[in-house]
């Protein structure tokens, strides 16, 4: 029997690793879904949405090396737009096929018709459409190159004739290369930043995603230098253990005193495998060292002094030669402290635990801590379930931790969980979800019990878009259109046979998240939590002061007394916090 271009597609995607592809069928993608039929190598997960299918092919990517989603002609590949922009940037090697109307039908508006392209090249390290079987053969092995090499997401456009058209000859490679050179600065780089590092008393090192392989030596180089610990949100779940005697926390949006302080008060600053976006959270008079295996990302946020490109395991293994150990720690001493006197603070959201119906998320985020597995897996939503993870989640053994962390997207963690989930069917995933990211996606819950897919999901209920909400009034705005009226997401979760929970009291949490975790298979809980909650990091206190003023000054011009109660009460215990 003659195999179609289908038909070599699958046996090349085979070959790459992929193990799932999370797609919806239909019309011109039809017939890569019966050569997955076929050949019996590829689950196929029918998603509801494109969109939740890119978010969990980026997990499985992140997990595990490689991930794949398809999309339809027309809009079902648009679908794929955001899932695949949170890919790319998280630097996930995933491979897209957006299949497409036939060649005959291109570039007069056909019915469905998008230009491929245009449409995904923002969004990927390569884009290639295909019009013939043998660009379809070869555009494959060029994309998943490139999504390996690259570390990102590649597409291949393939119209529906071209999938079902008789294979030519292949004269690619059928085997995939998956480089790993090892990159370390030169000789004269590392006994310049050795130089500078031996010669000053205050340094802080902060760690990103790029240091996750590095944990030895990151630990041993603080040793040395005495120096703290700082991490991004993508980093920290590495470094914020128990067992890292020099961590001090996360700066930025999500950061801390200690974190925020350490980066300023050190005489040098030593940036390790991270892009941090926040440039207003970093230091302008210190000296700042960048090392990154990507030598573009190098000085496009801070006023670098020394920038190298290497990669940060096999730098710092070469650097540790040429330290030498310091004996003052004051610093170090110094910053713990303060770190201390920061997880005391919150600590105390904690024990106060809330009341009906305004359960304290900082107690939910805490408890979900001490309950579970070392080696868990966390999505976590874009907003304040954020805050909350970025706070209270600790790096135990080997726990993973991530997130929409660069591209910022809502409704991210659920997805997520579903690629965590169905790759590591033997670690417990905990998806960390928002009330807003939850019903963007909601019907994406079916897919999870159709496979039966073992995630816990812990919706923290505000009743509100939270993050929003204090985003306008830090730009000294009065809320307005942030409130949600929510389903009964327990019996949306029943209704789809998922194991289901609601947690309205604070007596009840413990004992209902442990015997959620405990529960065979896929389990949701619905906690109400307080929507007047509010994190923010320390420079953005005094913005949050000046925009509430500056809110119910506008609201008492404009006569509205009775807006300026409802909102003077909802930041009474924010402001208190603050004062």
């Amino acid at each position: 029997m003659s195999k179609n271009v289908a038909d070599v597609v699958v046996k090349m995607l085979v070959d790459a690793g992929v193990k799932r592809v999370y797609a919806v069928t239909g019309d011109s993608l039809n017939p890569i879904n019966d050569a997955i039929r076929r050949e019996g190598s590829i689950q196929w997960i029918h998603v509801r949405h494109e969109e939740a299918g890119a978010y969990a092919a980026s997990m499985d990517a992140e997990l595990n090396g490689i991930g794949c989603c398809m999309g339809s002609s027309g809009p079902g590949h648009v679908h794929l737009v955001n899932g695949l922009y949170d890919a790319n940037r998280s630097g996930n090697p995933v491979i897209a096929i957006a299949s497409t109307v036939a060649t005959d039908k291109l570039g007069l508006e056909n019915f469905q018709e998008t230009n491929v392209t245009k449409l995904f090249d923002d969004c990927s390290k390569y884009c290639f459409m295909a019009s013939t079987p043998v660009q379809a053969v070869h555009g494959l092995q060029s994309a998943i190159q490139h999504a390996i090499s690259k570390k990102g997401v590649a597409v291949l456009g393939l119209p529906g004739d071209v999938a079902s058209a008789e294979a030519e000859a292949i004269t690619t490679a059928e085997i995939n290369y998956r480089n790993a050179p090892r990159i370390i600065p030169s000789v004269s780089e590392l006994e310049t930043i050795a130089k500078v590092l031996n010669a000053h008393e205050k340094v802080m090192l902060y760690c990103g995603y790029g240091a996750k392989n590095a944990q030895q030596e990151v630990l041993r180089l603080a040793e040395k230098l005495q120096s703290p610990v700082g991490f991004s949100f993508r980093g920290k779940i590495f470094y914020d253990k128990e067992t890292n005697p020099y961590a001090v926390g996360l700066n930025g949006l999500l950061g801390n005193k200690s974190g925020f302080e350490a980066m300023h008060k050190a005489d040098v600053l030593v940036l390790l495998g991270t892009d941090f976006p926040y440039t207003e959270f970093l230091p302008e008079k210190n000296i700042i060292i960048q090392i990154d295996i990507q030598p573009e990302r190098i000085g496009r946020r801070a006023k670098v002094d020394y920038g190298i490109c290497g990669e940060i395991e096999a730098t710092l293994q070469v650097l540790l030669e040429q330290i030498e150990t310091k004996e003052g720690d004051s610093f170090l001493k110094e910053m713990r402290k303060l770190h201390d006197e920061v997880e005391k603070d919150y600590q105390s959201y904690v024990s106060a635990k809330g009341e009906e119906d305004k359960i304290h998320p900082e107690y939910v985020a805490q408890t979900i801590d001490n309950l579970a597995a070392d080696d868990a897996i966390f999505t976590v939503d874009t907003g304040m379930s954020a805050v909350w993870a970025a706070r209270y989640l600790k790096g135990k053994h080997s726990r993973y931790l991530t997130g929409s962390f660069n591209h910022g997207s809502m409704a991210n963690a659920m997805p997520m969980a579903i690629g965590a989930g169905l790759s590591h069917p033997d670690r417990q995933v905990i998806a960390l979800c928002g009330d807003g990211g939850i019903t963007m996606l909601l019907g994406d819950l079916m897919t999870i019990s159709q496979y039966k897919i073992p995630v816990k999901i812990i919706i923290f209920n505000n009743r509100a878009l939270g993050m929003v909400k204090l985003e306008m009034e830090v730009a000294g705005l009065p809320d307005w259109q942030t409130d949600m009226v929510n389903p009964d997401f327990a019996k949306v979760a029943e209704a789809m046979n998922i194991k289901s929970f609601t947690v309205d009291h604070p007596k009840q949490l413990q004992e209902t998240l442990y015997n959620a975790f405990e529960a065979d298979g896929p389990a949701l809980i619905n906690v109400y939590t307080d929507p007047d909650a509010l994190a923010m990091p320390p420079k953005i206190k005094l913005k949050q002061i000046k925009g509430f003023a500056e809110a119910m000054s506008k609201l008492m011009l404009n006569g509205n007394s009775a807006e300026v109660i409802r909102s003077a009460k909802s930041n009474m215990k924010y402001l208190k916090e603050l004062f």
